[in-house]
């Protein structure tokens, strides 16, 4: 059997495929099943996609963006009138030889060619979409597709009679560890309260410069877990080495990006995890139960990450902290306050739990096979 995959091209549409990718190995074990991925190139995606064994096709993407000036009023012409037409070209090719069985479609603009070439092909499409409000990409592709598989129970936009709650699906194995593996794994002594900083698979410039600001007042009260980011890192870690004082560095540690293994030790032996509202890193964040600050980005299409943020908050779940509001030295009185209320911290894990739903890739996954099987 072969299942095609296509999405945007981040982490956000990249690691979910992961997840359900192994769901459906582990549900179906004997079967000769075979995998797919199709969408525009992406160095960081592709890496680890072929680390699990599925074969990738790139084809260009383009995107309309919502921004005008002449510039981008050219980029939006280029792309619409030249990248989607030949990347719908590449991959009707692609989906007429490989003859999948079905595609699932992670969304953004760079699932388009593939999902027009499956739907001219008559090939089964599924669509899962991450956030409470869609991109203009995944409100076009929700019009081919069988089914909807949302994350959020008041996700806007789709007709209610295509769409199935599961949540985001995330990598199972992120969630096999405990504290005390953690803490050997990051070789932390004492008993001082762990901070998780997390930017997205991109990292978050921003955040990194307010965390600069405070960082010797941080690792006097806190271990510091920090991801800044591919591009950042070069720069973070300069910085930081310039502003620390002796002995305090080895409250910190600094990574340009967790790997799962590093993920899943960090989520183990952290308190409290301080993060963009990337629906994924949500989901991961609900099913250790851990308390949060959420930063959500404010340029993202939609608005989606302050409403992803939101939505999430709305049962208590996490404490949300608009950029604007963003102050560093607000933000430490506020760490502050919360580790010297054991209750609110408890407040908050309970509620995290509550909204969790770590099954969500073995749903999916069941949902196909029995699609495939049917």
């Amino acid at each position: 059997m072969k299942i095609l995959f296509t999405g945007g091209g981040t982490g956000g549409h990249i690691l979910p495929i992961i997840g359900i990718v192994r769901e459906i190995r582990r549900l179906s074990p004997q079967k000769d099943l075979q995998f797919y991925y199709i969408g525009p190139k992406d160095d960081f995606g592709s890496i680890l996609l072929s680390q699990e064994g599925i074969k990738i096709k790139t084809v260009l993407a383009g995107k309309v963006r919502r921004y005008m000036d002449w510039k981008t009023i050219f980029q939006n012409l280029t792309d619409v009138l030249l990248k989607i037409p030949i990347g719908i070209f590449q991959a009707f090719f692609y989906v007429f030889f490989l003859a999948p069985d079905l595609i699932f479609s992670k969304g953004g603009f760079g699932s388009i060619p593939g999902v027009i070439s499956s739907w001219l092909l008559r090939v089964p499409i599924f669509l899962h979409e991450s956030d409470v409000t869609p991109g203009l990409a995944n409100r076009f592709i929700s019009r081919f597709a069988l089914e909807i598989f949302v994350s959020f129970p008041r996700t806007e936009y789709f007709p209610p009679k295509k769409m199935i709650q599961v949540g985001n699906p995330i990598r199972r194995e992120i969630l096999e560890s405990s504290r005390e593996k953690g803490r050997e794994f990051f070789k932390l002594s004492g008993e001082k309260p762990v901070i998780l900083i997390l930017g997205g698979s991109q990292g978050a410039q921003r955040i990194n410069d307010k965390i600069l600001e405070i960082l010797a007042e941080l690792l006097e009260n806190f271990y510091v877990l920090h991801q800044c980011g591919e591009k950042n890192f070069p720069e973070v870690k300069a910085e930081s080495k310039a502003i620390l004082p002796e002995g305090l560095d080895k409250n910190y540690r600094l990574f340009p990006f967790l790997k799962e293994e590093e993920l899943k030790q960090a989520y183990a032996v952290c308190d409290l995890i301080v993060s963009r509202a990337g629906s994924g890193s949500l989901f991961e964040i609900a099913a250790w139960g851990k308390p949060s600050i959420l930063i959500p980005l404010p340029e993202a299409a939609q608005n989606h990450q302050v409403k992803n943020a939101y939505a999430y908050a709305e049962g208590g779940a996490a404490i949300v902290m608009e950029e604007a509001n963003f102050t560093s030295h607000f933000f430490l009185e506020k760490l502050k306050y919360l580790f010297s209320r054991p209750e609110e911290l408890e407040r908050l894990q309970k509620a995290a739990r509550e909204f969790s739903k770590p099954q969500a890739a073995k749903i999916i996954a069941a949902y196909v096979c029995s699609y495939l099987s049917g």
